[in-house]
This record gives structure tokens, C-alpha cells and sequence, in this order.
């Protein structure tokens, strides 16, 4: 069975300290987006947190990208801080219309990020999903949940994501729990213990070790040593898109982490 393809990047591209370590002196920050694109095969959007858009601008970086390349966006923190999920209709729409489209086949999937004081509430957590739709003008859209606090280790909940066929977000954080189950055909990895002290940020031995996991991901399996929510509900093994970003800690060197686990998941 062919797998699923590997993406790997990191969150956004314009970081000063970038500048001279990964960035070319010298190189103009208009075309930053440009040479990232070319040493990356993914970028996750995180400005779209905080603020939107225009279409003109979601058109330019499309348009700074080489054929294959993927975005993910994060969506606003309008749409998913709030008392009741349910509210979110309003800002979800706000959102989706800023002009996400515009980035056509560069649009990779949607990070909903809960805080990490939200508990899992089955009912709540379910009127958010019948909010999240499965097109935007024509372009199927992806939705990945990053979900921090412990009450989301829970059958419950990948139940739900599963039925509404969203990917649980994998998390390699200090704090925040890692939930390995599988309930949609893609994977989205957020890899946040890297260290600035590192080249590549996490050490040869852990690239080589989520290598391994990605592709285990990519080709229709579970790596054996992530624990999961609901072990005895795996998804059927069918051939995976994954994505895998090295965020937050060792932010420095997460570009030469991504390029090197590019080069690890091409061997």
C-alpha cells in the first residue's frame, strides 16, 4: 500500500532571529515566505490567530509558493475561546470569509486551538463540530483540533472527531496531552520540545524516532508506543497526508529541525 504524503515545516516565517541563521544575509524579508517555501513543504499560519487578511494578501502568498507546497491555518481565537463553543457561528463565517480561498491548492488544513483551561464537554464540544463545514467556495477544508487539557483523553471525544471526521491534533508538549488516535485521513503533528541549544532543535535520536512515527502515520498505522484515547478504535489503515510542525520551543532552530526531518522522511 503506497503511503500518505509528509509534509514538514514550521509556524510562519517572519521571526528576526531567523535572519543570518536561516534566512541568507541579506535577503530582502519580502521574499522571506518565497525562500522558506523552497527549503519547506508546509508553513502553518499563525498571524490568522489574531487577527485576518485580505484576499489580496492570501493571493500574494500563494503566489510566493512553488506547486506542492501546503498552508495551514490557525483560526481565529474568537472562534474557539468562548464560554459556549456553540456561539461561535459568527466567527467561524468571519473567518472562513476573509479569504482563505484565495490560496486554492496551497490551502492545507484548519488549526482550531482551545485553551488550555477548556474542559471536554461532550455537548458543547458537539455544537462546535456542526459548525465547521466541509467546503469553503468549492475547496474541501481539512480541520484539525488542538485540544490542551487533560479531559480530552476521554473515548468520548474521539468518538466525536471521528464522527465528524476532524483530526485530533498530536501534541509533543510538556504539558498538553498527546492523544495518538487516528479519526481522520489526515495527521497534524505540533512538535513543541525542541531546544535553541540543539542544530536541529530536537536531537538526531527523536528526528529519527517521529520519522519513523510520521511514516508509520503516512502508510495507515499507529506507531505502537504513542498511547492513544480509544485504542480499540483505530481507523481502518488506508494511506495518510501528514503534517508535522516544529513550533514554540527552539523556535531558532526549528527550520533546520524541519529540513532535517524532510530529509528523514524522503530516505
Amino acid at each position: 500500500m503506497a503511503a500518505g504524503t509528509i509534509r514538514c515545516g514550521i509556524g510562519g516565517w517572519t521571526f528576526e532571529p531567523w535572519r543570518g541563521v536561516f534566512y541568507p544575509p541579506g535577503l530582502r524579508q519580502a521574499d522571506e515566505l518565497n525562500y522558506a517555501a523552497s527549503h519547506l513543504t508546509a508553513i502553518e499560519i499563525n498571524g490568522t490567530y489574531y487577527s485576518s487578511f485580505k484576499p489580496d494578501s492570501w493571493a500574494k502568498w500563494r503566489a510566493s509558493t512553488p506547486e506542492g507546497f501546503k498552508f495551514a491555518v490557525k483560526a481565529s481565537r474568537f472562534s474557539t475561546n468562548r464560554k459556549v463553543l456553540a456561539d461561535g457561528g459568527e466567527s467561524i463565517g468571519r473567518f472562513l470569509n476573509q479569504g482563505l480561498s484565495e490560496l486554492g491548492d496551497r490551502l492545507g488544513p484548519i488549526l482550531w486551538q482551545f485553551a488550555n483551561t477548556k474542559k471536554f464537554d461532550a455537548a458543547d464540544f458537539e455544537g462546535f463540530l456542526k459548525l465547521l463545514p466541509a467546503k469553503q467556495d468549492g475547496l474541501p477544508l481539512s480541520h484539525v483540533l488542538e485540544v490542551r487539557h487533560a479531559t480530552f483523553a476521554d473515548p468520548a471525544f474521539i468518538a466525536l472527531a471521528r464522527k465528524y471526521a476532524a483530526t485530533v491534533c498530536l501534541a509533543d508538549h510538556f504539558t498538553y496531552p498527546m492523544i495518538a488516535d487516528v479519526t481522520g485521513d489526515t495527521v497534524y503533528a505540533r512538535l513543541q520540545t525542541g531546544s535553541d541549544e540543539v542544530d536541529t532543535a530536537y536531537s538526531a535520536a527523536d528526528l529519527d524516532l517521529w520519522a519513523g512515527r510520521l511514516k508509520t502515520y503516512a502508510a495507515g498505522g499507529r506507531p505502537g508506543d504513542l498511547s492513544a484515547a480509544d485504542p480499540g478504535a483505530d481507523a481502518p489503515a488506508t494511506p495518510r497526508e501528514v503534517y508535522a510542525f516544529f513550533i514554540h520551543e527552539g523556535k531558532v532552530r526549528a527550520p533546520a529541525a524541519a529540513m532535517a526531518m524532510i530529509a528523514r522522511v524522503k530516505a
